[in-house]
């Protein structure tokens, strides 16, 4: 009987609001006015606090945090990590006014011969590899991404046969005017550690083998994630500007391998301080580019 009381007044709120703002509600803790136009989208929870820490006027509605940032009005929201914890936050932003998302966080970085890489580097998407298992299925749901995308065959396949997995790999690319104005940006505060390179974007944090790191040095790949590629695709496909600006906090097959050492690299949060000033100080630009 009680429950049937629980459902009853649950479903006589529901009636009040569309399946999108439920859903914005479900998962954001708030609803879809309370989102700005502007997000930025965190990762990780040491990412997340020094981003809070610097807002101005800063009001919180749910899992949102909203406040200035350089005198611009943003939310800034913790997708957690993965592809599809980031999908789940954009089918949120997708249902909201948002019209730009805007990620800054930590990545690995493929030390090679044409591209030096080191902890504290900070890296701009050109494009990220959708070697993740989410935009596959996105892909599947939306055919038309199909024609509209660039693809390649997985570059493992070149070492060994692949039973199982993405035979196909689809990429997807951030907006350019947001990432040139990144990069200008970036670039002009610290010229020698900011660098322009394609991704390759995996959920198997922990299945970075020496195989997998050559396939990837194979295609010129300098930077790794677990967030880029679904963020690009659902940008693309939701008509959201999006872009990143990473800092490598660590170099597989270096002294500052994750999973070999235990060894912390004296720039590893210096790199991520400079990706978040960067960040902050392109707001007011990126604002102008939403008129």
């Amino acid at each position: 009987m009680l429950n049937k009381i629980k459902s009853d007044l649950v479903n006589f709120g529901l009636k009040f609001m569309s399946v999108d703002e439920k859903i914005v509600r479900l998962f954001l803790e708030t609803g879809p006015k309370s989102i700005n136009e502007i997000v930025i989208l965190p990762a990780v929870k040491f990412v997340m606090k020094k981003l809070i820490s610097k807002l101005r006027n800063k009001r919180v509605r749910g899992r949102v945090y909203n406040g200035l940032l350089n005198g611009v009005e943003v939310s800034i929201i913790r997708s957690l990590v993965g592809c599809p914890n980031c999908a789940t936050a954009m089918e949120c932003l997708k249902r909201c006014n948002t019209k730009v998302v805007l990620r800054v966080d930590f990545c690995g970085g493929i030390d090679n011969e044409t591209n030096k890489i080191n902890v504290g580097d900070i890296l701009i998407p050109r494009l990220a590899y959708c070697g993740d298992g989410t935009s596959p299925h996105y892909i599947i749901k939306y055919p038309e991404l199909i024609n509209q995308l660039e693809s390649i065959s997985n570059p493992i396949s070149k070492i060994k046969d692949i039973k199982a997995g993405n035979q196909i790999v689809f990429i997807t690319k951030p907006n350019d005017q947001l990432r040139e104005l990144l990069f200008n940006k970036a670039k002009s505060k610290n010229p020698n550690q900011v660098k322009e390179v394609d991704f390759w974007t995996t959920d198997a944090l922990f299945c970075e083998t020496d195989e997998f790191i050559n396939s990837l040095k194979s295609i010129n790949v300098s930077g790794i994630d677990m967030e880029n590629s679904i963020l690009f695709l659902l940008g693309k496909l939701f008509n959201i500007k999006t872009a990143s600006i990473l800092s490598v906090s660590d170099v597989p097959s270096s002294k500052y391998d994750i999973f070999k050492t235990n060894e912390i690299h004296p720039n590893l949060e210096k790199g991520i301080n400079n990706a978040i000033e960067m960040l902050i100080s392109s707001l007011p630009k990126i604002k102008t580019a939403l008129k």
